[in-house]
């Protein structure tokens, strides 16, 4: 026998000390000047078949993650600055997505999908609902015949709630949370085995967002997809996600369980996350909400030492010395603060 682990227990996305830099030229000869450190040290595993939520406020680098699984990275900044590793365990074997050039990932997108924000800037106003959800195939899937994508077309809208004779209709036609379903049918179109969720209920009503939520629940247990769904609310993401990692300018803070972080939140920024989501208090007996002060800082002139020092009600001199290790409180539940409760 080889030493080799099963692929079931392999991760299907491992990544290790990520770093995503986008350089700041200044002057006349356009020099190098200054480094926006969007993603400082990121390491965490994907299981197949689960759903890790990213979680942190807006500027902490958890699109910047979502981008660089896809090798979308350097269509933001082709002098973006990267190292570490993303590792894709896909059907051909492992791939190092952050090490490669676009062209190179092109036989490996159609495993990484991505559903985005905006589902009014993501679809192509002048294509067909048709022309959007087969665009894919046509890339990935030449053999098929047009019969042929016209058919899985119609099956996909029909699975997402919509219906197939739509498939001529424009995006303009459709509310937001029909474009989202629509959005989600073309990343299933090349059956992938990941989907990189980036925030993809923000933009919708809340009476919606239950609702697509819910489609995506379904659609993972049918077709076997793994997850990373990019949030800043941590109340949503503990309805979908099996594992939670909490993000702050750049770097992981906390990453355990959904309950684990949900119901016993460690990090005070996580603390305080979760005391700003909205809670029933019919007995007028609310916990008291952690109100943190000051803005996030800029990714510019990130603080030394921990990052989160500026605005931590915990912060003493030594946290300005060193950056504080993911250290692990039992039961796999990591936390990065030395004086976590």
């Amino acid at each position: 026998m080889s030493g080799q682990q099963p692929r079931e227990a392999v991760p299907l996305l491992s990544i290790k000390d990520l770093h995503v830099h986008f350089p700041i030229y200044g002057g006349v000869l356009r020099h190098k000047v200054a480094s926006v450190k969007a993603v400082d040290g990121v390491s965490m595993d994907i299981g197949r078949g689960e759903t890790v939520g990213l979680v942190g406020e807006s500027g902490s680098g958890k699109t910047t993650v979502g981008r660089a699984i896809c090798n979308l990275h350097r269509a933001m900044s082709p002098d973006v600055e990267l190292s570490g590793s993303i590792v894709f365990d896909s059907p051909t074997g492992p791939v190092d997505v952050n090490g490669i050039s676009r062209r190179a990932m092109l036989p490996h997108r159609a495993e990484i999908q991505m559903i985005f924000q905006d589902p009014f800037s993501s679809l192509n106003p002048r294509m067909t609902v048709q022309q959007i959800v087969e665009g894919p195939l046509a890339i990935h899937k030449a053999e098929m015949s047009a019969t042929e994508r016209q058919e899985l077309v119609a099956q996909l809208l029909d699975r997402v709630g919509l219906q197939p004779k739509y498939a001529a209709r424009y995006p303009h036609e459709f509310s937001g949370g029909q474009r989202q379903r629509i959005g989600i049918a073309r990343s299933l179109a090349t059956k992938p085995a990941l989907i990189v969720a980036d925030e993809p209920v923000s933009a919708l009503d809340v009476s919606v967002q239950a609702q697509v939520i819910n489609l995506m629940a379904e659609l993972q247990q049918e077709f076997g997809l793994t997850y990373l769904f990019v949030a800043h609310d941590l109340s949503i993401v503990y309805h979908i996600a099996d594992r939670i990692a909490v993000m702050y300018l750049g770097s992981l803070v906390e990453y355990g369980t959904a309950e684990q972080v949900y119901h016993n939140p460690r990090h005070p920024y996580s603390k305080a996350l979760l005391s700003a989501v909205p809670k029933p208090d019919p007995d007028g007996r609310r916990a008291k909400r952690t109100v943190l002060e000051g803005d996030i800082p800029s990714p510019l002139a990130k603080p030394t030492g921990c990052g989160f020092r500026t605005r931590c009600p915990l912060a003493e001199e030594s946290c300005a010395q060193t950056a504080p290790e993911m250290v692990d409180r039992g039961e796999g539940h990591l936390v990065a603060c030395p004086l976590a409760s």
